[in-house]
């Protein structure tokens, strides 16, 4: 049988996209949340999906907002207040994060994720920056503490999450014809042996994520198809099961 899963990121990015991934939550598919503790719309997201069956997990964040520690100790990852942007990061060409730096600011996310939630993260990974010493800290952070560790892949090699091969799929968002639902289909139908992840950033929008975000129009049609009739047939009609990665940690 393929071993298909989705995970919604960005939980706590804005208000709007609290309430996109509510829907796709409650009305939808999607039982993977990854959860960012450092925005100021962290809490108003976990309250909305805090009684949901769903994997949470802590979405470890150094790209946009204010870090939880004090900035002056993690300089390199940090402008003033902020943490640097995520087009600092692309148009680097080293990895400019000190590792003993970025692992303050991991262990006070986490932390910050028991703060909020009273429990552990169901699994632990990072938002969107391909550094070497981020994905290092990560995995540090992750071991010390225990935690179902995910890596990050942008090259279509899987990840090993609990000694479980997984493939991380993401659809083309930047095409204006971009298609969730055919994005998923094509994954199952080109799916892997192993764990087939799709990774959806569903939401709203809102002035907060225009003006710090380019992924915007594309949240709002994971959100549709994450609640669409077409999405929960094709899932019922091929007896597929989304798997969560509370299960893979029980692998």
């Amino acid at each position: 049988m393929k071993k298909m899963m989705i995970r919604a990121d960005d939980l706590g990015y804005s208000e709007a996209v609290n309430y996109g991934i509510e829907k796709s939550v409650k009305c939808g598919i999607i039982n993977n949340v990854g959860f960012m503790v450092n925005m100021e719309a962290s809490e108003h997201g976990y309250n909305l999906i805090k009684d949901c069956d769903v994997s949470l997990g802590c979405h470890t964040n150094i790209c946009v907002g204010k870090p939880v520690c004090d900035p002056k100790l993690i300089s390199s990852i940090t402008s003033g207040t902020e943490f640097k942007s995520s087009k600092e990061y692309r148009s680097s060409k080293e990895d400019f994060v000190v590792l003993e730096e970025v692992i303050l600011e991991i262990e006070a996310q986490y932390q910050k994720f028991k703060q909020i939630t009273g429990k552990e993260p169901d699994y632990f990974e990072g938002h969107a920056i391909d550094s070497p010493n981020f994905i290092k800290g990560l995995e540090i952070v992750a071991n010390r503490h225990n935690l179902l560790f995910s890596g990050i892949s942008f090259d279509g090699t899987p990840v090993l999450v609990n000694n479980q091969q997984v493939y991380m799929n993401m659809g083309n968002t930047s095409s204006d014809d971009y298609n969730p639902f055919k994005t998923f289909v094509e994954m199952y139908e080109n799916a892997k042996d192993g764990f087939n992840l799709l990774i959806f950033h569903p939401g709203y929008l809102d002035n907060y994520l225009l003006s710090h975000s380019s992924l915007t129009l594309p949240r709002t049609k994971e959100v549709a198809a994450s609640c669409s009739n077409e999405m929960k047939d094709f899932i019922k009609n091929n007896d597929i099961k989304l798997y969560t990665y509370s299960e893979l940690a029980n692998k």
